[in-house]
């Protein structure tokens, strides 16, 4: 998809796509038609906030307000995650 990831975008996951814990992997997955990709902590903590709703400034901040963290580097990491997740093809853009 084309549309620019900036603090007003809402992101998504697209259908067939979704986020499950993995009790064999011992962890949380996004699952796509014929891939699995595993999350670390930090990748599951920003995908619970995904919700096709938020934008990526009100998940920053969710996350600020759980984390008690510096925003400019939680925003860093969030964009960092959706970039390569939307690169990837397991997230997308839809505002």
């Amino acid at each position: 998809m084309s549309k620019t990831l900036d603090d007003n975008a809402v992101v998504r996951l697209p259908r067939g796509v979704r986020m499950r814990e993995d009790a064999a992997r011992g962890g949380w997955v996004l699952l796509a038609p014929e891939r699995i990709f595993q999350l670390d902590a930090i990748a599951h903590a920003i995908m619970t906030h995904v919700d096709g709703e938020r934008s990526v400034s009100q998940i920053v901040d969710g996350l600020v307000v759980d984390y008690d963290a510096e925003r400019d580097r939680i925003r860093h990491d969030v964009l960092a995650l959706f970039h390569a997740l939307i690169d990837r093809g397991v997230l997308e853009v839809i505002s």
